[in-house]
């Protein structure tokens, strides 16, 4: 079993930043992909952004690519979110997810591409 810890969200004014931290603990070795999605009130939880662990590959979705990076520390089995740039409609609870096999880039975008997720962190960006 993995266990996911998030941390690192709260409230900010558009155009500030938030750093997401996501914790992995557990079956760790086992690690293929990590990333990162979000769910706004009455809509369905989206992909943000997400990163190999071996290699570093990275993949964003269209609207926060140039705004957010995705990082990991490999010996912290930490993922991180650096958001920037943020705006009210970033705002949304973020999730931070796992995967343990090889999977297609397509796969890595969508939530069948992981098998834990982490409870959540509230983002709120205000205008």
């Amino acid at each position: 079993q993995v266990q996911l810890v998030e941390s690192g969200g709260g409230l900010v004014q558009a155009g500030g930043s938030l750093r997401l931290s996501c914790a992995a603990s557990g079956r760790t070795f086992s690690i293929y992909n990590m990333g990162w999605f979000r769910q706004a009130p009455g809509k369905e939880r989206e992909f943000v952004a997400a990163i190999t662990w071996s290699l570093g590959n990275t993949y964003y979705t269209s609207s926060v690519r140039g705004r957010f990076t995705i990082s990991r520390d490999n010996a912290k089995n930490t993922v991180y979110l650096q958001m920037n740039s943020l705006k009210p409609e970033d705002t949304a609870v973020y999730y931070c997810a796992l995967g343990m096999r090889l999977r297609a880039s397509s796969t890595i975008r969508s939530t069948g591409g992981y098998e834990y997720w982490g409870q959540g962190t509230q983002v709120t960006v205000s205008s």
